[in-house]
């Protein structure tokens, strides 16, 4: 057996910190239980003036923006040939399955009539001329293929291993047999599943901006730019959660290997696109200070002026954008361990401040549409306890999963692929007798 496959992290896994990440995804499941049973409206604090909350701002506007790092890592390397970052694609991957999978399951809470979502995978009922229609084929079709694509590490951690219990040992050799069959087929045509899956992702992140774009009912929201900013802000948070959890498990668990010069390389690309994106975030706002447009002009004052200006400036802006621009373009701070994993978590962090300022800001200020002047009125929402429980649980379970998949699968172990690649190079190198 090669030394070089995966073996388990022989670590215990119910440590202080996941016992207490149960405890929150315990709760959060009974509340997702009540909620489905006893309704929406009943359990929420969200009304027809407040319809998306808490739950939209961490499933829909945050998990899939951090959930980007999938689809940006599979396009470098596959698609523009950058296999010196192959590593960074196991836990990328691993993310981008995850966060869709949870903005899923959020999403289903999210719904009033849950049980119907599975309409729109019926021909007879799309609806071709709806945004949000083309972002939920693509988060249906875009999770199957994650999975497809996550199989041959699963694959590569079992095959070889099947050791079923004496009544079912006689099953061993045929489930090898499916393994590899398994194996050899996606290896075939896997190049197919990552095309397919960059497209749809690319897909759904620009669109995912144009469902509030589009929105005329909501000024704030209402311009074309959110599509660029929405794909941009995905593109820099996903690959920073990869670096910063990549990182951050090196330093939880010794059997989690990481090659520092990658993600010292790729940290510095991260430098470089928040300089684009703070190019785009500043004309998005300079474009809304020209005129005086009803709902546009008070959502940017509520924004920078008032309850969320510290959101802003602070945490998005400085905190964000600018400190984490300058520790990852200056050398001596990116090649320093803490100053990265400091300026990547920054930089997740600002991508998720400015969703929710986004969608905060969209819908705190409303805009009446009676005839006769248009009247703007600011109204309040605070989540209701089942909201909170709910979305905290299904962050909880995101992690418990990711750590799963750092101990079973070592996703966190650039030492794999960097053995791959060797011996493929060595084969590539060796001469062939005349």
């Amino acid at each position: 057996m090669s030394d070089s496959l995966p073996q388990p992290i022989k670590m215990p896994f119910l440590t202080r910190g996941t016992k207490f990440l149960l405890a929150i995804a315990g709760i959060g499941v009974s509340v997702y239980i009540y909620r489905l049973i006893a309704g929406l409206g009943s359990v929420t604090n969200l009304d027809n003036q407040y319809p998306w909350g808490l739950w939209i701002a961490v499933d829909v506007a945050t998990g899939v923006a951090l959930a980007a790092g999938g689809f940006t890592t599979a396009a470098l390397v596959h698609i523009f040939h950058k296999e010196k970052y192959h590593a960074v694609v196991r836990p990328a991957l691993l993310t981008a399955m995850l966060g869709y999978t949870f903005v899923v399951i959020g999403l289903l809470a999210d719904l009033g009539r849950y049980y119907n979502v599975w309409h729109p995978i019926l021909p007879s009922m799309w609806q071709g001329n709806s945004v949000l229609f083309e972002v939920g084929i693509c988060v249906t079709i875009y999770l199957s293929v994650l999975y497809i694509e996550f199989v041959p590490l699963a694959v590569e951690r079992f095959k070889g291993r099947v050791n079923l219990p004496a009544p079912l040992a006689f099953l061993d050799g045929f489930i090898e047999w499916v393994l590899g069959i398994m194996e050899k087929t996606l290896c075939r045509f896997m190049s197919i599943f990552i095309i397919a899956g960059v497209v749809l992702s690319c897909l759904h992140q620009s669109s995912l901006g144009a469902v509030y774009g589009v929105l005329k009912s909501r000024p704030f929201w209402f311009k074309p730019e959110l599509s660029v900013l929405f794909m941009f802000s995905g593109i820099l948070g996903g690959i920073s959660l990869t670096l910063f959890a990549s990182m951050l498990s090196s330093r939880l668990t010794a059997k989690a290997k990481v090659n520092d010069g990658l993600i010292e390389r790729l940290s510095h690309f991260v430098g470089w696109g928040l300089i684009a994106y703070f190019y785009f975030r500043f004309w998005d706002w300079l474009a809304m200070t020209y005129t005086y447009q009803p709902g546009r002009t008070e959502g940017l004052d509520f924004m920078t002026k008032g309850p969320l200006s510290f959101n802003f400036w602070i945490v998005e802006m400085l905190f964000g954008i600018l400190i984490p621009m300058v520790l990852l373009l200056y050398r001596k701070t990116r090649t320093n361990h803490f100053w990265r994993m400091t300026a990547l978590f920054l930089v997740v962090s600002g991508v998720v401040a400015y969703r929710w300022d986004t969608n905060l800001a969209g819908l705190l200020v409303i805009v009446s549409y009676l005839p006769g002047e248009s009247t703007v009125a600011y109204t309040s929402y605070t989540p209701s306890f089942v909201e909170w429980a709910a979305g905290m649980g299904i962050i909880a379970y995101g992690l418990l999963a990711f750590s799963l998949g750092v101990k079973y699968l070592r996703v966190v172990d650039h030492r794999l692929t960097d053995e791959k690649h060797e011996t493929v190079k060595v084969k590539a190198t060796e001469t062939v007798p005349a």
